[in-house]
């Protein structure tokens, strides 16, 4: 039975840049399949003709695009008339891989990742915290969307991506999507994974990242000083919400828990040791480590306040906690109203548990770094600094001993008699 096949180019509307410009596309159609591609050309919208499948005009750029539309129809009819003497399988997507010079065996960068971010969703809550997924789904929707802005293709092939590639994503991260510098890097780290797969599978011989720097940029993390802690301790409000999300987030700050630990939290998780102390025994969502944190009396006394809470038990947690993005949305509204210009977020008391509540009051390093759950001690660095206080009571401490050390040694007779004569 003899096949239909059809070539059509049309314009992509929905992708017009600020100029009004709209790429050109070309759509194959064998037996009613369809393959598409971008012919890496452009117009203005209102200069093109549907029905000629051409552009308005006479001038050189019109000449020029309409030229190039017929060189491509002739070159797609080439190929597909290659394909049928050859005796190879005739398809919208053969004749598109045989015009775009796709040799058999080629892998398709998307299809990688596609298949990559298919088996971390998966193994969320196994292997991955379902954040992760979700940060390698921006990541690949970015990468299409490079490939288009820069390639005018729709999809992209692994053996072809080279050190020139990575430079362009990473400055199409920058300056398209206006990402920081840290996010830039971080979705480059989620590609990098990608070609550290097609490497593995020996899809490419050679590591395109070779070459390739980069450096996170040293954040200066926020956290509250003891006294705007107390400061929203102390506040009660009469709005339920607002009340329930401060109790929260002074939960977080006694406790170190990310947000999504802390949602996740049963009264199962809580035990009780040798000495009758209360602890949270749980995992990491993100990491899967284990984190084992002593409740503290301030911590204590927001669970017993929803200890017969009907949402709580409904649900079986320990806490009536609302998404991070409501969670944060409140907690701006609960800053203004204490008067803390910084801004609150759920992420914000983790760091407070980390330096006002433990390292500023002499718990080790290595402690806090077991109780947020870090694996790495440099991770704590990041997350918990030193806090000016915790600096000046040490001082004071060495200044005592040396001062011992100074009237024993009666260094200091000589010198109340060198200030007396």
């Amino acid at each position: 039975m003899k096949k239909t096949f059809n070539i059509l180019f049309y314009i992509r509307r929905d992708k017009a840049d600020s100029n009004g410009r709209v790429p050109i596309y070309c759509r194959i159609t064998v037996n009613g399949e369809r393959s598409e591609l971008a012919i890496k050309r452009d117009v203005q919208v209102d200069r093109w003709i549907p029905n000629s499948q051409k552009v308005m005009g006479s001038n050189e750029e019109s000449r020029s695009i309409n030229a190039y539309i017929n060189t491509v129809r002739i070159k797609i009819n080439d190929h597909r008339n290659k394909l049928e003497s050859s005796d190879k399988t005739v398809s919208a997507e053969s004749i598109k891989n045989s015009y775009l010079g796709i040799i058999e065996g080629s892998k398709s960068l998307i299809a990688i990742f596609e298949e990559h971010n298919r088996k971390v969703k998966s193994l969320i809550n196994k292997d991955f915290a379902a954040g992760t997924f979700e940060r390698y789904e921006t990541c690949l929707k970015h990468l299409k969307e490079f490939v288009e802005w820069k390639y005018k293709v729709a999809d992209y092939y692994v053996e072809d991506v080279n050190h020139e590639f990575i430079t362009e994503l990473d400055y199409y991260l920058r300056s398209v999507k206006n990402c920081a510098n840290n996010t830039t890097i971080k979705y480059i780290k989620n590609f990098k994974k990608i070609v550290r797969i097609a490497l593995a599978n020996g899809w490419i011989t050679k590591d395109p990242f070779l070459n390739y720097k980069s450096k996170l940029e040293k954040i200066d993390r926020g956290y509250l000083t003891q006294s705007e802690l107390d400061t929203l301790r102390s506040k009660t409000f009469s709005t339920t919400r607002l009340e329930q999300v401060k109790d929260i987030f002074v939960f977080q700050c006694f406790t170190g828990l990310a947000f999504s630990d802390v949602k996740s939290l049963s009264h199962a998780n809580i035990v009780k040791d040798l000495e009758g102390e209360l602890w949270i025994n749980t995992h990491r969502r993100k990491t899967n480590t284990e984190v084992h944190v002593m409740l503290l009396p301030e911590a204590i006394d927001v669970t017993n306040k929803y200890r017969d809470d009907v949402e709580c038990l409904y649900k079986g947690v320990l806490l009536p906690v609302l998404s991070n993005q409501k969670m944060n949305g409140y907690l701006k509204e609960i800053g203004d109203i204490c008067g803390i210009t910084k801004n609150l977020s759920t992420h914000l008391a983790r760091h407070t548990f980390a330096t006002t509540v433990t390292l500023a009051k002499g718990v080790s390093l290595e402690s806090v770094s077991r109780m947020l759950g870090h694996t790495n001690l440099k991770t704590t660095q990041v997350y918990a600094r030193m806090m000016d206080s915790r600096v000046a009571t040490e001082m004071k401490v060495l200044r005592g001993k040396l001062s011992d050390t100074a009237a024993k040694s009666g260094y200091f007779t000589i010198i109340d008699h060198l200030v007396t004569f």
